[in-house]
């Protein structure tokens, strides 16, 4: 089943959110809602004639759900999350330290729970996750084999990581997720991080300068 992915970097970091559309089945899949994403959101799914029917958040960091709430509020999609975030998804105040001063904030309330080797099936292709904390305990990675996609949040960047250093991270058990759940996919596994540019497994195996393969 062919899916379509819209990069939708929104929010004042412009985060990456990645619309997941499949035109065939008339459905959608968003992963993360930075501020404001709705309506580039909207525009796709009037385009290609798509109902969002679930919200996956990659990790409960503000700059990821800032527009969660919304989108939940117009279209009534799903949320998986893991749970290990599920205090920084309903009481987001605790992160007025590390967010950028004057952001609104709603809570989000998932409606399913997601962990390490769960699987499920989605816009007709069959779903892996991959919990990779250190960055942020909670942070998964959504694993498509058949499409050789994944969308790991702020685990894994373009030759970078996600920072180890706010609350809940860790640089030693960061290293040792990418090493576990992110280098043993296949090398041709294209990594679409929540910053930045897309990368492949291979390429960040040999080329990343904070976690690399060891020769």
């Amino acid at each position: 089943m062919p899916i379509n992915v819209h990069v939708l970097p929104a929010g004042p970091l412009q985060t990456n959110a990645y619309l997941l559309t499949a035109p065939v089945l008339g459905e959608a899949v968003l992963i993360d809602a930075p501020g404001d994403v709705w309506w580039d959101v909207e525009a796709v799914l009037r385009r290609e004639k798509c109902k969002l029917t679930e919200l996956w958040l990659t990790h409960g960091h503000w700059d990821h759900t800032q527009g969660a709430a919304d989108v939940v509020r117009r279209t009534g999609a799903k949320v998986r999350a893991h749970r290990d975030d599920q205090l920084l998804l309903e009481k987001p105040e605790l992160m007025n330290g590390y967010m950028i001063p004057d952001i609104e904030m709603e809570p989000v309330h998932a409606d399913l729970w997601v962990g390490q080797g769960d699987t499920f099936s989605a816009l007709g292709e069959e779903v892996e996750v991959r919990h990779v904390p250190g960055h942020c305990p909670g942070n998964v990675l959504f694993w498509f084999a058949g499409e050789k996609k994944a969308f790991g949040g702020d685990s894994l960047f373009a030759e970078s990581i996600g920072r180890p250093d706010l609350p809940g991270g860790n640089m030693q058990q960061l290293d040792r997720s990418i090493r576990s759940q992110i280098y043993t996919l296949p090398d041709e596994t294209v990594v679409f991080p929540g910053h930045g540019p897309a990368t492949t497994v291979g390429h960040e195996k040999h080329h990343n300068p904070y976690v690399r393969v060891r020769e």
